[in-house]
């Protein structure tokens, strides 16, 4: 692994990146200007940007997001979200037709059929006693919430035997300075109780697949050699993309800053030894590392 000073060192072997938002791209209030810059640049010299996200909703929604965090639309070329992999399983009836939904009401986008899904099957929202199955987005409320906070509902789901479609497999994000929980974490204790749960984001296939076929609609046929993926998740970013063989630049100062003893400032790097072991104790080796995306 190399620690680099900005994504210019390597970023001449590489045609497209996959970039995380949360941790890479912006804190869930701000954008960070270094990332912005990075991501215009590459772009500058012909290469493509996605943006590879868990958020649990469709990409129309997250674009809104990103332009009121003052993330340009001129640093990206296309987005890819967990939301709209889980919208295609939701609407192909892979948890039932009447579902329970655990999540704020910004998620209910996740609910509209794809226009391009041909005969959807017609999704209802209901209580969980009426429920076929349940899908999770997030907390209700995740600035006072925790997962255990639902053990009850959880245990019920289980006893009834329903299966739990998880629209955003992130444990937790930094919202500001404030640690957060996510989908999850829900879908994580419902198997650890026993229940099962249906993952449809990072690190898992089906959100690759969802990448490959835009880059091949934008007209971008990108051996996988070419592709460089960003982020600050070892468990979702960086483990989801050595899965598919890419290369990965793993951004220390997001979740893994204390881990990594990378300070919370843009130019601050990791701490080399700090940062070797805690990937040896997630048996995780990323191509590159660098404190913040710049």
């Amino acid at each position: 692994m190399q620690i680099i000073q900005s994504l210019s060192e390597v970023s001449d072997r590489y045609d497209a990146l996959l970039c995380d938002l949360w941790g890479c791209l912006h804190d869930g209030v701000h954008a960070f200007p270094e990332a912005v810059a990075a991501l215009r640049d590459f772009r500058a010299k012909g290469g493509c940007v996605i943006l590879l996200t868990n958020a649990p909703r469709p990409w129309e929604d997250v674009e809104k997001q990103l332009a009121s965090l003052g993330v340009p639309a001129d640093c990206w070329d296309g987005i890819a979200t967990s939301g709209e992999a889980a919208r295609e399983a939701l609407f192909r009836g892979i948890v039932g037709e009447k579902v329970y939904h655990i999540g704020p009401d910004k998620d209910l986008g996740l609910f509209t059929p794809p226009p391009s899904m041909t005969a959807p099957v017609p999704i209802e929202r209901v209580p969980l006693k009426d429920a076929e199955g349940i899908v999770c987005t997030g907390l209700f409320d995740d600035r006072s919430e925790t997962p255990e906070d639902y053990r009850a509902t959880l245990l019920y789901a289980r006893e009834m035997g329903l299966k739990l479609l998880c629209a955003n497999p992130d444990i937790a994000v930094d919202l500001g300075g404030q640690r957060i929980f996510c989908a999850g974490a829900i879908a994580r204790l419902y198997t650890e109780m026993g229940g099962e749960s249906l993952y449809f984001g990072k690190p898992y296939p089906p959100i690759y697949n969802l990448v490959r076929n835009m880059l091949v609609s934008l007209g971008k046929n990108i051996a996988d050699d070419r592709i460089l993926a960003i982020g600050d998740g070892i468990d979702t970013d960086i483990k989801g993309a050595m899965g598919e063989g890419l290369d990965t630049l793993f951004v220390t100062g997001g979740l893994a800053a204390e881990e990594t003893g990378t300070a919370k400032q843009p130019t601050a790097q990791p701490q080399k030894d700090r940062l070797t072991h805690y990937l040896e104790t997630k048996m995780m080796t990323p191509t590159y590392a660098i404190g913040f995306l710049r």
